[in-house]
């Protein structure tokens, strides 16, 4: 495991309450940090919080600006101001193209990449005052490149990619860094959904999409959400401040 220090450090990880989320909240908090994490389910998020004392719980929907903005009043009147922010609350859900709805395409985009920005943005004046910061965007290879069926999520994750460029470069001589993680398919409550819908719609068993899932990554597996956490731990070091514009694919870059 990376050696990190955290201590003294205050996180938000949004969709903190399964999967890669989850993964990185107990991971940062293991480091030393205290967390928040937020979503809509407080039971998920608890269950989360219950694996580590430092982790406190603020039930937030990232597409709604009061719920993110008393989410702010709440968690920083507590704990502090947020020294990092993890944007990881993403949905996803598979349809032909001609068969997007504007009502799914909206709700794809203002889950995966305006929440994104909207969840982390008020944490940035404080990050500029203080002369550091940590914003960590969980994308996907479908940031990088396109995939069938999933039209309006790829869009969306491809937003986050750029999203993460703007923002490093007005945050350069901040101490800011901004990056964005861009793991393949990872073992997920999400993914788990996505097999069981393609599984039903393609009339093959749940067996063999998981292993055509897993086949699309370069390693031939489906990863687990502890090796985006290690990769997000890594970003938060103090010494990772030249990091920075990066879109990281999980597995493949070795280059950082």
């Amino acid at each position: 495991m990376t050696m990190t220090n955290l201590a003294g450090r205050h996180a938000l990880v949004t969709g903190g309450g399964s999967g890669i989320g989850a993964a990185i909240a107990l991971t940062l908090a293991a480091a030393g940090a205290r967390v928040t994490i937020c979503g809509r389910r407080r039971e998920a998020l608890e269950q989360t919080a219950a694996r580590n004392r430092a982790i406190d719980v603020e039930t937030a929907d990232v597409t709604d600006a009061e719920s993110i903005a008393r989410l702010y009043r709440n968690a920083q009147a507590a704990r502090g101001p947020f020294d990092i922010a993890v944007a990881n609350a993403g949905s996803a859900i598979s349809a032909a193209a001609e068969n997007i709805s504007r009502e799914l395409w909206a709700d794809t985009l203002n889950v995966n990449l305006t929440g994104a920005f909207f969840s982390v943005q008020p944490a940035l004046a404080a990050m500029r005052e203080r002369g550091f910061g940590r914003i960590i965007f969980v994308s996907s290879t479908a940031g990088l490149k396109g995939y069938p069926y999933v039209a309006a999520y790829v869009a969306a994750k491809h937003g986050v990619v750029g999203l993460a460029r703007a923002l490093a470069l007005e945050t350069a001589n901040d101490g800011i860094t901004v990056n964005a993680l861009c793991p393949g398919y990872t073992e997920t409550p999400m993914l788990e959904r996505a097999i069981g819908r393609a599984a039903a719609s393609a009339r093959r068993s749940e067996a063999d999409i998981r292993d055509a899932f897993a086949a699309d990554n370069p390693d031939a597996r489906l990863l687990q959400p502890q090796e985006i956490a290690e990769a997000a731990l890594r970003l938060c070091a103090d010494d990772s401040a030249g990091i920075t514009g990066r879109a990281i694919t999980i597995p493949g870059d070795d280059a950082w």
